[in-house]
């Protein structure tokens, strides 16, 4: 009996992630945790699944500057935001987010919202397979596709069309930009009708990725 838990065990911590990583670096996951809550919240659901080929760009190196300037460079975390966000917090600062891309679609495509700490280790385990699975174009292309950007609305597509009407592929720098800062936010933020402080912050978005160089190669045509 203690044999067949064991093996249950490692199938469900060990082999099922795998499994389901690398299936999702060949098809497009269906739907995700969050995707489902906020349907039963009764915000609907939009979508429209989309090659990172066929987005702009401009969208990725807009994400890339907004949420992780070194996800061309990491292995799935940035030690040195973490150790700055643990320093913070023992000096009794607000707990405040250091997680990467990887670490994101980690979270979107497996777990549900939150930010319980046993959340946060599973997140982690999970952005190990996310990284060595998967490669760093594969990762980008599945965290544009699942992000969510404004009530049951996820995807570049869907955002782009939904914001600016127009397909991903059709968005400009200064479009790009808007949608990537919106992302810690969606449901407050809008990139359509963006507040003063979304406007200044996409502009300081579009001045980084003219920054960033070769720490954008990864996700470069």
């Amino acid at each position: 009996m203690l044999r067949k838990i064991l093996i249950a065990l490692v199938v469900v911590t060990v082999l099922l992630p795998a499994v389901l990583v690398l299936l999702y670096r060949l098809v497009p996951p269906p739907v995700t945790p969050l995707m489902l809550i906020r349907l039963v919240e009764g915000q609907g659901l939009t979508r429209d699944w989309t090659r990172l080929d066929d987005i702009a760009p401009a969208l990725a190196h807009a994400v890339v500057a907004s949420e992780d300037n070194l996800f061309c460079e990491h292995t799935g975390f940035d030690w040195n935001a973490m150790n700055m966000v643990i320093g913070e917090l023992n000096e009794g600062g607000a707990p405040r987010g250091a997680s990467t891309i990887s670490m994101q679609v980690a979270k979107n495509l497996f777990l549900w919202p939150g930010r319980s700490y046993v959340r946060k280790a599973i997140e982690a385990y999970l952005t190990l397979y996310i990284e060595v699975l998967l490669p760093k174009r594969r990762i980008m292309e599945l965290y544009l596709n699942i992000a969510e950007w404004g009530p049951g609305l996820y995807g570049a597509e869907a955002a782009a069309r939904h914001h600016f009407g127009k397909p991903a592929a059709r968005l400009t720098g200064r479009e790009a930009a808007l949608l990537a800062v919106t992302l810690p936010n969606p449901l407050r933020w809008s990139a359509s009708e963006p507040s003063g402080y979304i406007a200044n912050r996409a502009s300081v978005i579009q001045r980084r990725v003219g920054q960033l160089g070769p720490l954008l190669n990864c996700v470069r045509d």
